[in-house]
């Protein structure tokens, strides 16, 4: 058996739906996806993220959460994505380098971690530099 990753959620607090999707549409050029009519209720904003991937947002009060917890987006331009971040006031930030895959970290408008990466030639045979 195989398994793949179909979806993450994450938390954002209720009423921000504006804010959700000026930062996951707007900034991060994810396209956002109707989530199922039996959803519609549940305070829910999905978006396509990537071939057969989804993010899913829904409302939460928010938590006082000190975890490192976080998912990652492959993007094809690393450093433009870092300076519209950053010109839109957000602060990305380094983390331990990974050989072939360079990477930030950043926060989204709901303190949720995002990693962002890119793959750099072949990943796997570095690792066993």
């Amino acid at each position: 058996m195989k398994a793949r990753l179909h979806h993450v959620s994450i938390p954002r607090p209720p009423g921000s739906e504006a804010v959700a999707r000026a930062f996951f549409g707007g900034i991060l050029g994810l396209q956002e996806i109707p989530a199922p009519a039996s959803l519609q209720g549940m305070d829910v904003i999905w978006f396509k993220a990537g071939e057969d991937a989804e993010l899913h947002l829904f409302g939460e009060e928010p938590l006082d959460d000190p975890s490192i917890r976080h998912f990652c987006l492959i993007v094809d331009d690393l450093s433009a994505l870092r300076r519209n971040l950053s010109a839109a006031g957000y602060a990305p930030y380094d983390v331990e380098p990974i050989p072939g895959r360079p990477r930030f970290f950043c926060r989204d408008p709901f303190d949720n971690i995002i990693e962002f990466t890119m793959i750099v030639g072949d990943f796997l045979a570095l690792q066993d530099s």
